[in-house]
C-alpha cells in the first residue's frame, strides 16, 4: 500500500514528510518536484507569503541514483520565513512578553474548532498546522506516485472553470478543445500545460479576464473568492476500485482526497450535479460494440466511473473552493480570552487560490489512483509492473 504522512507548521522550520510502499526502480529527479511546487505557488490572487517562499525539495532518503529503492522516501521543504518566526514558533523554553498571546478567532477557519478540541491557550497553535501551508510537503510527496503513474500511461491535469460569477456560460466550445487535448500521447496533461497559460489557470481567455477583473475588485475591498476546478485523468484502464465494499469505491476514495483540501466544501464526479435533476434516459452512458469486441461510450457523463469501478473512460472530479476565510475586512468573532466580541484578526493570507488547488488537486488524486493500479497489478518493483501489464493489456 502507497501512503504518506506530512508533519510541520506554516512557520515552523521545515514541512517533512514520509512516502512509503513506492515500487523499487522509479526514476524521479528533484526537478520533476521541484517544476509542481512552483506550479503550487502560482495564480493571479496569491499573498505575500507566495513572494518569500521560493519552495523546492531536499530528498532525504529512499532514492539512489535517481531511482527509488522501495524502502520509505523521506522529503523537506524548509520555511525561508522562519527566521522571521525563531521566538514565536520556538520548540524550547517559555513564551517570552513579546511573543503575542492570541484568543481571536477567525470564522471559517480551524481556529475555534481546533482549539476547542485541544484545550489550546493560544490559537496560534491551530492556525500554524490548519494552513494551507501543508499542502507543499503533500504535493511533493504525492508528484512521486504522480510519476509513478505517468510511468504506467495514466496522465493527470486540471483547469480551473469559474472563479467567483466568472465561469463559462456555455462550455460546448471548449469541452470541444479538451476531449482533442485528451487525445495527446500525454493526455490530460496536455490540458494542464494550456491551462498553465493563464494567470488563474482557465481556459477561455474571455474568462480569465473577467475572473482577473473580479480578483481586483475583491482586493480593493478586503475580501476573497472561491471557485471550481476539474480534475481529469486519462489513461486510466478498466477495473480500478471495486463494487463489493463502500471504501473500495475508486469515486468514494477520489472524493475524499479533494475535500482533504483546505477550503474545498464540495466535490462532483463527471456530471453528477446536473444530473441529479435530469430523467435516466438522460443520464446514462450508452454502451455500444466494437469491432474488437470491447465496448464504447459516445457520453462519459458518469466521469469514467461506474459502480464505483473505472470503465476506461476519461476521470472527470470536479473541486468546489469556498473563499478563503481570512479577510482584510474582517467579520465578527469573539475573543476566547475575553469572551467578548471583536473583530476576527488579519493573518497574512491569499484574495483567491483557486488556481493553485486545482494544482493540488492534480497532485492528491494520484495516491488513490496509484494504490488501485498496485491492487490490480501487483509488483514490488517497476520491472515487475511493466511485465505485468503488458500480459494484461
Amino acid at each position: 500500500m502507497i501512503r504518506f504522512l506530512t508533519a510541520g507548521e506554516s512557520h515552523g522550520q521545515a514541512l517533512v514528510g514520509i512516502l512509503e510502499g513506492m515500487p523499487a526502480g522509479l526514476e524521479i529527479e528533484q526537478s520533476y518536484i521541484n517544476h509542481q511546487l512552483k506550479r503550487r505557488q502560482q495564480g493571479y490572487g496569491r499573498g505575500g507569503r507566495m513572494k518569500i517562499e521560493k519552495d523546492e525539495v531536499n530528498i532525504l532518503s529512499g532514492i539512489r541514483y535517481g531511482r527509488t529503492l522501495g524502502s520509505p522516501i523521506a522529503l523537506m521543504i524548509e520555511n525561508r520565513d522562519w527566521k522571521n518566526w525563531l521566538e514565536v514558533m520556538a520548540v524550547e523554553g517559555e513564551r517570552p512578553e513579546s511573543v503575542e498571546h492570541i484568543g481571536v478567532v477567525r470564522p471559517g477557519h480551524a481556529d475555534y474548532s481546533a482549539t476547542k478540541k485541544y484545550r489550546y491557550d493560544d490559537v496560534r497553535n491551530a492556525i500554524e498546522r490548519a494552513s494551507a501551508r501543508e499542502t507543499a510537503i503533500r504535493v511533493a510527496l504525492c508528484t512521486i506516485i504522480r510519476k509513478f503513474l505517468e510511468d504506467v500511461g495514466i496522465f493527470i491535469g486540471s483547469h480551473v472553470i469559474r472563479i467567483g460569477s466568472a465561469s463559462y456560460k456555455l462550455r460546448k466550445d471548449i469541452d470541444a478543445k479538451i476531449n482533442e487535448w485528451t487525445q495527446a500521447s500525454c493526455g490530460a496533461y496536455k490540458v494542464t500545460e494550456e491551462a498553465d497559460k493563464s494567470e488563474v489557470r482557465i481556459l477561455s481567455p474571455e474568462v480569465s479576464d473577467r475572473a482577473i477583473d473580479a480578483i481586483k475588485k475583491v482586493k480593493k475591498t478586503g475580501d476573497t473568492l472561491g471557485g471550481v476546478f476539474e480534475v481529469l485523468v486519462t489513461g486510466v484502464p478498466e477495473g480500478l476500485g471495486s463494487h463489493v465494499h463502500y471504501d473500495r469505491k475508486i469515486e468514494a476514495q477520489l472524493s475524499k482526497a479533494i475535500m482533504a483540501i483546505p477550503a474545498v466544501k464540495a466535490v462532483e464526479i463527471g456530471e453528477g450535479i446536473e444530473n441529479a435533476g435530469k430523467p435516466g434516459s438522460e443520464v446514462q452512458d450508452e454502451m455500444f460494440p466494437n469491432e474488437d469486441g470491447t465496448v464504447k461510450r459516445q457520453t462519459n457523463r458518469a466521469g469514467g466511473i461506474e459502480g464505483g469501478i473505472t470503465v476506461g473512460e476519461n476521470l472527470v472530479i470536479r473541486g468546489f473552493m469556498k473563499p478563503i476565510a481570512t479577510l482584510m475586512q474582517p467579520l465578527q468573532t469573539v475573543d476566547l480570552r475575553t469572551g467578548k466580541a471583536v473583530a476576527a484578526r488579519r493573518e497574512r493570507s491569499d484574495f483567491c487560490a483557486v488556481p493553485a488547488c486545482s494544482v493540488i488537486g492534480e497532485a492528491v488524486v494520484a495516491p488513490v489512483l496509484a494504490n488501485a493500479f498496485v491492487e490490480k497489478y501487483g509488483g514490488d518493483s517497476m520491472e515487475e509492473i511493466y511485465e505485468r501489464c503488458k500480459k494484461t493489456a
